[in-house]
């Protein structure tokens, strides 16, 4: 199997399920840390019969050069990276995203509600898959994305050039 070139590093593999309030971490290509939390793992990513639950992550503008847990404030909407997104197992099972701490969510900690759009179908859904009749900032992807997308939009929010394809 080719290994595909990506700016996150390899952290720590994980075959543990990630939690709602679970705080994990990612590296980047100058060595430091950016972080992200586990708001939700049944999130609808999709209207597709029998497709399973997404993991909704927040990904935060807080940067360390260790592994140092940010403050919770730090945690916060307030201070996102990227737009919600849902994602599936394999940031933590490729070792992208280490679990480095567990902070149970409270309501400062999650967006309400969360803003997804479809290109598709030109509609706003929330992470239920209900339609909304407007958007709220800020809107993410109503779909799944993969560590190489998420990837991407760390790199291309960090100024970061992309990683080979």
């Amino acid at each position: 199997m080719a290994t595909l070139d990506t700016n996150l590093r390899v952290l720590r593999p994980s075959r543990k399920a990630p939690l709602p309030g679970d705080v994990f971490a990612v590296q980047v290509p100058d060595s430091s840390y950016r972080f992200g939390r586990v708001i939700r793992d049944d999130a609808t990513w999709t209207l597709a019969e029998g497709a399973g639950p997404a993991v909704l992550v927040y990904i935060y503008t807080v940067r360390a050069n260790e592994l140092a847990v940010p403050s919770r404030e730090e945690l916060r909407p307030g201070g996102l990276l990227l737009p919600p997104m849902m994602t599936n197992r394999l940031p933590w099972t490729r070792g992208y995203f280490a679990t480095v701490d567990h902070l149970p969510l409270d309501e400062a900690d999650v967006l309400a509600p969360h803003c997804f759009f479809s290109a598709s179908r030109g509609i706003h859904f929330d992470a239920d898959g209900h339609m909304l009749q407007s958007p709220s900032q800020p809107v993410g992807d109503f779909g799944l994305h993969s560590f190489r997308t998420i990837d991407d939009a760390i790199s291309d929010a960090l100024s970061i050039p992309r990683a080979n394809t």
